[in-house]
């Protein structure tokens, strides 16, 4: 009689599956780590780093009394939007540059970029609101 040398072991063995499932795991980790949420698009240079934009077409300033001033002009509130309109009429893609104190409320920053997501809306631009911080030494 002819006797086969490959028998069927009824055992199971489960180290290939602890293998292919910890695989899987760090598959989803790091596909789930490239998904970013939808997010207000705010470039923030790094104070570390001390990067400086190439060219910023408009300076917006906001001092410790909350006052706003484009260009170094003090500018209402309710002018905000129109005055920087007035600055960046003919440029494609405009940098705003935001200088504030550290002590402004988050408020009076967002009123900058809403007056610029304003401009961005009423004529199909794509400008852009930095914010301005002092380099760590």
């Amino acid at each position: 009689m002819i006797e086969t040398r490959n028998k069927i072991d009824p055992n199971f063995n489960s180290a290939s599956m602890s293998d292919l499932v910890f695989l899987l795991l760090i598959f989803f980790m790091l596909t789930s780590t490239l998904i970013s949420p939808n997010a207000i698009k705010v470039l923030l240079p790094k104070s570390t780093s001390g990067q400086t934009m190439a060219k910023q077409n408009v300076t917006v300033a906001i001092d410790t009394n909350y006052q706003f001033f484009v260009e170094n002009q003090p500018t209402p509130e309710s002018e905000l939007a129109p005055t920087i309109a007035n600055y960046i009429a003919n440029v494609q893609e405009a940098t705003i540059k935001l200088h504030t104190d550290k002590t402004v409320p988050v408020q009076y920053v967002v009123t900058v970029i809403d007056a610029v997501n304003k401009i961005n809306a009423s004529t199909g631009q794509k400008h852009k609101v930095i914010l301005a911080t002092e380099a760590t030494k």
